[in-house]
């Protein structure tokens, strides 16, 4: 497959969709100067709409609408875009997804139904509710029209500038980190940035792609897949991505930077990537020029929550 090719045509397919979301300078205390990709302000809150809206627009849709598993944001995101594009949406998600990611489903106007247990257990549902109603399975991140909408925000971010040697990315099932693979290839270094509770990516790498780890920790609703996907996996192994590992509490310290200095306040999963310059996991050479995708904004409890009828 054209990965190149593929993702160039649907960044013009979506781009009716989708925000363009800023970059900015950082200069954070104690860290050097770095690129910010504020994706979290796209739509729903994360980067995932990109790959909703590039499957539902490459592929025809069934009667029956479409169907998705999702740890929360997957599924607002997919919601929005059934929404926007006059289908039926059916979403599974699991009991972990919290309070804050159901109601934003919910919000969509999505039919949701939460499963007991953890992403699996949501995964299966919504084979089971695919296999008997013909609706369109859209993967979270292992399916190509979804890795391929989601390396749209690396071509959006070249198209925007962005100079750094270094890319930080935060994973969960392999779909945005592969879609950056398949777009920056060996161009720019790319770190993989995960919790120590949830190494998906990490322990693959070490053992290979049949590899399932137990997920669990601050960030396992948005970054909690218990195997990596394929695609992920391979086009990882072809861009030479490193692999880091951060604990909980270098997320929520990262989490506390973002909202102490810039005011952006963003979930674990979005601050995971930071996380990994913040706690010194990852510590850049001298001169080494340094890009951060924030990539999340739907923290659990909403803060909002309260004052929300």
């Amino acid at each position: 497959m054209d990965w190149s090719f593929a993702i160039a045509e649907a960044q013009a397919r979506i781009a009716p969709h989708i925000r363009r979301t800023p970059v900015i300078l950082a200069d954070l205390p104690g860290l050097p100067e770095m690129e910010l990709k504020l994706e979290h302000l796209q739509h729903t809150g994360s980067f995932k709409p990109r790959g909703a809206f590039n499957t539902l627009l490459s592929r025809p849709v069934p009667a029956a609408g479409v169907v998705a598993a999702s740890g929360g944001n997957h599924g607002a995101a997919l919601g929005h875009a059934a929404r926007a594009l006059g289908y039926p949406a059916r979403i599974f998600v699991p009991e972990l997804a919290g309070p804050a990611k159901i109601a934003l489903i919910r919000a969509t106007g999505a039919d949701l139904t939460v499963v007991p247990g953890v992403y699996d257990n949501a995964l299966a549902a919504a084979r089971a509710h695919e296999a008997e109603t013909g609706a369109l399975q859209v993967h979270a991140f292992d399916a190509p029209a979804t890795v391929v909408g989601q390396g749209t925000l690396f071509a959006e971010w070249e198209d925007q500038g962005l100079s750094a040697d270094t890319v930080l990315i935060a994973v969960g099932g392999g779909g945005l980190i592969g879609g950056a693979a398949a777009w920056l290839g060996t161009r720019r270094r790319i770190i993989a940035v995960e919790p120590a509770n949830a190494p998906t990516l990490n322990r693959a790498l070490a053992e290979g792609p049949e590899t399932e780890v137990a997920v669990s920790g601050v960030a396992a609703n948005a970054l909690g897949a218990r195997k990596i996907g394929r695609i992920g996996y391979d086009l990882c192994r072809e861009a030479n991505v490193t692999s880091v590992l951060v604990a909980d509490q270098d997320i929520t310290a990262a989490q506390a930077l973002l909202w102490r200095a810039l005011r952006q306040w963003v979930e674990p999963g979005g601050a995971t990537a930071l996380a990994a310059l913040n706690s010194g996991v990852y510590r850049p050479e001298p001169g080494e020029r340094i890009a951060v995708l924030v990539c999340g904004a739907n923290p659990a409890p909403d803060p909002l929550a309260e004052t929300q009828d």
